[in-house]
This record gives C-alpha cells, sequence and structure tokens, in this order.
C-alpha cells in the first residue's frame, strides 16, 4: 500500500465520509472502499464495523489508524530531518495549549526555541483541555500543553514540571499577610472558582472537601486571566499558579499568600500522539521543556 492509502484511510476517520474522503484525495468512494478492503484481505483483519448509518473503527482499525498518522508524521518530516542533518531544523510545529501556560510558561521557551530554529514555523493554538486532546489526537496539533497531564488511547502524556499554587486576594482583603493560610481559613470565604469541567478546578474542589472547608462560590469563569479578573471585581479568593499572577503582585493590583497545603502544586506537560511522531522540530521542542521545569520549580 503507498502513501495515499494511509492518507485516505486518515482522511476517511477524519471525517467520517467515504464522499469526503474521496473528495480529499480527488478519487472516487469505490475506489476508498477498495483500498481498505485490500488491507483487510492483506492482513485478515477487518478495519471497519460497517452500517447503513456510516461506520465506526475496530480495535484493528484503530490500531491501523495509528500506524498510518506515524508513518505519514514520519514521511512529513523528512524535510525537517533533512534540514537537522545539514545542521538547520525548518518545518512547522503546531502547539495547542491551555490560556495559562501560552501567556505565562510558553513566551520564553518559545523565544528560546525560535532563535535557535527561525526556520521552523511555529503555531500557538489557544485552546480547552480537552480540546487540546481531541487536536493532538486527531492531527491537527502535534503537541499539547495542559495542566494535570493524562495519557489516553492513542496519547502519550508527560509531566515536564510543577507550578506552586497560591492563594490570589484585593490588597485591602483580611487574609492578606507573609505567613502561610490554612485550608480551613477559607470555609465560607467568597471564592472565585474556574469551570467545574477543568482539571485544576476539579483538583481543588478535591482538596478542600478532603479539608473539610466549603467556601462560598461568586463565580466560575473559563481560564485564570478570568479568574483574576474577577477576584479584583468581587474582592474575593481564588487559588491559582504562581507564574500566572507575578504581574499583577508587582503591579500592586493583586497579592498571594502562600498556603499550608504540601499537595497544591498543579502538575504541567505534554501531549503527544503515542508512538511520539519521529517529527525533528517535535523531538527538538520537547527536549527543551525538561530543562525549563528545573527553571520554573528554581523561582518558586
Amino acid at each position: 500500500m503507498n502513501l495515499d492509502g494511509f492518507k485516505v484511510f486518515c482522511d476517511l476517520c477524519d471525517t467520517g465520509s467515504f464522499s469526503r474522503a474521496a473528495e480529499a484525495s480527488g478519487i472516487t468512494q469505490s475506489a476508498v472502499s477498495q483500498q481498505i478492503r485490500a488491507v483487510e484481505r492483506r492482513f485478515g483483519v477487518p478495519l471497519l464495523d460497517r452500517s447503513r448509518n456510516g461506520f465506526s473503527l475496530t480495535p484493528e482499525g484503530r490500531v491501523y489508524l495509528e500506524v498510518s498518522r506515524d508513518i505519514l508524521a514520519r514521511w512529513d518530516s523528512l524535510d525537517s530531518r533533512f534540514r537537522m542533518a545539514r545542521g538547520k531544523l525548518g518545518g512547522k510545529l503546531r502547539v495547542a495549549s491551555v490560556i495559562s501556560i501560552a501567556l505565562h510558561d510558553l513566551p520564553p521557551l518559545l523565544r528560546q526555541f525560535r532563535k535557535q530554529h527561525p526556520a521552523v514555523e511555529v503555531t500557538v493554538d489557544y485552546r480547552k483541555a480537552e480540546e487540546i486532546y481531541d487536536a493532538v489526537e486527531d492531527g491537527r496539533a502535534d503537541l499539547g500543553l495542559v495542566a494535570y497531564p493524562k495519557a489516553r488511547p492513542g496519547l502519550r502524556a508527560m509531566t515536564c514540571w510543577q507550578e506552586r499554587m497560591v492563594l490570589v486576594m484585593p490588597p485591602g482583603h483580611p487574609l492578606k499577610g507573609k505567613k502561610p493560610v490554612a485550608l480551613s481559613q477559607l470555609d465560607g470565604m467568597r471564592f472565585v472558582g474556574l469551570s467545574p469541567d477543568i482539571p485544576t478546578r476539579q483538583y481543588l474542589d478535591k482538596i478542600l472537601r478532603q479539608a473539610g472547608v466549603k467556601v462560598s462560590l461568586v463565580a466560575e469563569v473559563e481560564n485564570i486571566e478570568t479568574v483574576k479578573a474577577a477576584v479584583e471585581a468581587e474582592q474575593a479568593v481564588s487559588i491559582i499558579p504562581e507564574t500566572s499572577v507575578r504581574q499583577e503582585t508587582r503591579q500592586g493590583i493583586l497579592v498571594t499568600r502562600p498556603i499550608d497545603a504540601e499537595r497544591l502544586w498543579r502538575p504541567m506537560g505534554a501531549v503527544t500522539r503515542r508512538p511520539i511522531p519521529a517529527q525533528a522540530a517535535l523531538l527538538e521542542f520537547l527536549s527543551l521543556l525538561t530543562p525549563r521545569a528545573k527553571a520554573l520549580l528554581s523561582r518558586s
């Protein structure tokens, strides 16, 4: 089977349509079906469960999709790898990131990478965590950057660094101070939380519940940038990564206080397809993340 066959199968799975897959490759629907049946005969396994309402992937089909994407990624990486062999790294790198990482942790990393590899075209797409996993899985992103990274079928997750979580509040708040605050002191406090579907919110809910603390939610928002604005507007408190509030504390807009809780660190990391595509720009970018973790921890 040639490379076009792998692409046709990926297009079919991405679009869910034989007609759209055929159109993308400039062939007929019959040709798409013939190519897939040829693979099924060759290996003696079904790739698709066909029905009147469409199709779904069999377990073998999911394996074949993963292998097809890996083969295409390796082929697409050849130009970059040739450049790397000549001492020049090129090509494209598509990064999908949650907003907090994209605004606070990613910029210095990108500056370093772009300085070292100016021929690589790096694009960053700001997304919610669930959208990032989907984008990496279906090939719209080469790398995902999320909090609380978790492996999933077809995806590999790696924790690269951790961020300390701190209590944030307006300058005149009664809890302002320098000593660590106990979680019990937050009981009944006006509190700004992230949306319930966000991993950071889910983790904080668990920590507060285990401590027997019930806060008074005055707002639930989509990202940490909005949390900061809501804390100021509502004269409330919240728990967010220390790295995300440094500018506001320098400007005196908000103040932070450490929390007396050993587990209030937020793991941050990368999500890639499994196995990791042999894409030179991606592999080089991943190699920067471990030193980045050490730098972040040294500032805490």
